[in-house]
C-alpha cells in the first residue's frame, strides 16, 4: 500500500520506543506533518515539543546524546539543515550520537513552494566529517533503515523523508544491506542503460524503464538509500558494461545522488557516460507534484526522452532545465 515514507517513519519510531527506552524525540511545532506525534502519544514523557526554535532543539539534543539518550529531532528538512552552523558545531563536530529527520523533500512537496522545499539538504549533509545520509523509497525500506539506525549505527544521521506517498518497491526476497545499492528492476535483457535513483524518484525510474523496454531500451532500476557511505564499489562495476548511466533525484544536481556517482566514476579509467537528472540549479516554485516533476524533468516521461537524447549524444539538450522568463 503507497504510504508517505514520513508515515513510515512516525509508526518505526513508536514501534522502537517501546524496546528502546533510551529513544527521545524532538520536534519544532511540526509534529502532525512529521509525523513524531505518534511517538509523542504513546511515550508523552519522552517527547519534548520544541516551537519554532529548531538552532535550540538540535543543541538540546546533542546534549541529551551525551546522557547516553538516543534522541531523533523533527522538522522539515529545509528548516533543520537550515540551521547549519549548529548541526555543523553541536552534531557533527561533537560527534553526538543524533538522528536529524528532514521531512517534506524536494519539489514533490507540491504547492507549498519553495520556501518549504529541501533541495539542498543532501548536499549540506555530505559535506558534515562523521555525518551519515540516508533517503529510502519506500515504506518497507523506511522500516528496515530505522532498525539500523537505532541498532547499528553510531554517530549522527540525516534522514530524508517525503510527504508524498511513494509506491512499494522493496523487491519481496531482497535483504536491505546498509550502505549498498539495491536493484530494484532488472533490465529486460543487456542493460543498456542503468539508472539509479532514490527516494521519490525510484518509482519514476521504474515507470520509464517500463516504458523505455517496449521500445527496445533495456534499462535497469537501482536504488541508493545511503547517500553517504556511498556505494562506489557497485557503482564502478555497473558503470563498465553500459552505454548510460542515468541519476534521478528530487534535489539540486549539486552535491545530490548525481555528485555521488561522479565522483565515484572519477576514480574509474574509463566508464559509461553520465546523465544526472535533477533540479537544474534553481530554485523550486509552487505547482501540484506530479507538475513539478514533468516541468524539472524527474517525471517517468521526462527519463525516457532525456535518456533518448542522451543516447543520441544530445546531453546538452536532454540537461537542459526548466526555462525561467525575467
Amino acid at each position: 500500500m503507497a504510504k508517505a515514507t514520513r508515515q513510515s517513519f512516525g509508526e518505526a519510531l513508536a514501534r522502537l520506543g517501546e524496546s528502546h527506552p533510551e529513544i527521545v524525540v524532538l520536534d519544532a511545532d511540526l509534529s502532525k506533518s512529521t509525523k513524531s506525534d505518534l511517538f509523542a502519544k504513546k511515550f508523552p514523557n519522552r517527547f519534548i515539543e520544541m516551537g519554532i526554535a529548531e538552532a535550540n532543539m538540535i543543541g538540546t539534543a546533542a546534549g541529551l546524546s551525551f546522557t547516553g539518550k538516543l534522541p531523533f529531532l523533527c522538522s522539515f528538512g529545509c528548516f533543520l539543515t537550515g540551521r547549519y552552523d549548529t548541526i555543523r558545531l553541536s552534531v557533527a563536530y561533537a560527534q553526538a550520537n543524533v538522528r536529524l529527520i528532514g521531512t517534506h523533500a524536494g519539489i514533490g512537496i507540491g504547492d507549498d513552494g519553495h520556501s518549504q522545499m529541501g533541495l539542498e539538504d543532501i548536499s549540506l549533509m555530505r559535506a558534515l566529517p562523521t555525518m551519515g545520509v540516508f533517503q529510502p523509497m519506500d515504506a518497507k525500506e523506511t522500516d528496515l533503515l530505522m532498525d539500523f539506525l537505532v541498532n547499528e549505527w553510531k554517530g549522527p544521521a540525516y534522514v530524508r523523508l517525503t510527504r508524498q506517498a511513494l509506491p512499494d518497491l522493496f523487491p519481496a526476497n531482497a535483504k536491505f544491506i546498509p550502505g549498498k545499492l539495491l536493484q530494484v528492476l532488472p533490465a529486460t535483457g543487456k542493460a543498456q542503460v542503468i539508472c539509479i535513483a532514490t527516494g521519490a524518484t525510484v518509482a519514476e525510474g521504474v515507470k520509464a524503464a517500463q516504458a523505455l523496454a517496449s521500445q527496445g531500451i533495456p534499462m535497469a532500476v537501482w536504488n541508493a538509500h545511503s547517500l553517504k557511505p556511498f556505494d562506489e564499489q557497485t557503482t564502478l562495476s555497473l558503470a563498465k558494461d553500459a552505454k548510460l548511466l542515468v541519476t534521478v533525484e528530487d534535489h539540486s544536481v549539486i552535491g545530490g545522488l548525481g555528485s555521488c556517482v561522479a565522483e565515484a566514476l572519477a576514480t574509474a579509467p574509463a566508464h559509461a557516460p553520465l546523465l544526472r537528472l535533477g533540479v537544474q540549479d534553481t530554485f523550486g516554485e509552487s505547482g501540484e507534484a506530479d507538475e513539478l516533476y514533468e516541468k524539472h524533468g524527474l517525471s517517468a516521461n521526462q527519463i525516457v526522452r532525456r535518456v533518448q537524447l542522451a543516447l543520441k549524444g544530445e546531453f546538452a539538450e536532454a540537461t537542459r532545465g526548466p526555462r525561467h522568463h525575467a
